[in-house]
């Protein structure tokens, strides 16, 4: 047996101080489980991913066509952006990441879905701000689609549209910003949205004003540590066509 616990990387960072961690805990078996913290506060475990997950398989299962352009919003550990390139569908993928260390993580196979999104050719990493990409600066989330859009948009960066990992996001989850969100998606394109809270009526009706028509998702899974099961939510919004 390895080590039980070890700090693998730790940087600093526009928003603080964002470290990776690998740990094992015997009681829940043999695989290695590793954590990004920001500061003193965890962001994300790969015990638990299945919403991470749920956010590309319900995102794009709401598209009934081919040939996907799909751009993710936040990198973590990678499960959305892993699982969004197990649909065949998918043609250009592309992951804004604020934080260069996370992308450099991936890049140096440091965490275990490292090499599935480097080696993948349909697969950018992309340093940079989604929120400012999101008002169209920088080119936009995709400046490769030529102004025609992208298929889908997949965002899990802040912890809710009410709990933010930096204050200046908050901005981005008023009608007006999202308005400018779904001005980059294709007709019919879809906008997932992952959240730690349960579903918000407030939430659910400015994505239905701003995109079209809104439905929320409850994801459940196991908390070994609560010993109960947990639950988060994906709102997913599609564009009229």
């Amino acid at each position: 047996m390895g080590l039980l616990f070890e700090e693998i990387d730790t940087q600093p960072s526009p928003i603080g101080t964002i470290s990776l961690r690998r740990r094992r805990i015997p009681a829940l078996g043999d695989d290695d489980i590793y954590e990004v913290k920001l500061g003193d506060e965890f962001l994300m475990s790969s015990l638990f991913v299945a919403a991470e997950e749920a956010l590309a398989d319900l995102g794009l299962a709401a598209l009934d066509r081919d040939h996907l352009s799909v751009v993710v919003g936040g990198l973590g550990l990678g499960y959305t952006a892993a699982r969004a390139l197990r649909d065949s569908r998918v043609t250009r993928l592309t992951v804004v990441e604020l934080l260069g260390p996370v992308i450099h993580w991936h890049q140096s196979g440091q965490v275990p879905l490292g090499p599935v999104l480097s080696n993948d050719e349909r697969c950018r990493l992309v340093e940079g701000d989604f929120f400012a990409r999101a008002r169209g600066e920088h080119g936009g989330l995709d400046p490769e689609s030529s102004g025609e859009g992208v298929d889908a948009i997949l965002l899990d960066i802040d912890h809710s549209p009410s709990d933010w990992l930096a204050d200046g996001n908050a901005a981005f989850y008023t009608e007006a910003s999202l308005s400018r969100l779904a001005a980059q998606l294709r007709p019919g394109g879809v906008f997932a949205l992952w959240s730690n809270e349960p579903p918000e009526t407030g939430v659910q009706k400015r994505l239905s004003e701003a995109i079209g028509p809104t439905r929320a998702e409850v994801v459940t899974f196991y908390n070994p540590f609560q010993n109960r099961e947990a639950t988060n939510t994906v709102y997913v919004s599609a564009r009229e066509e």
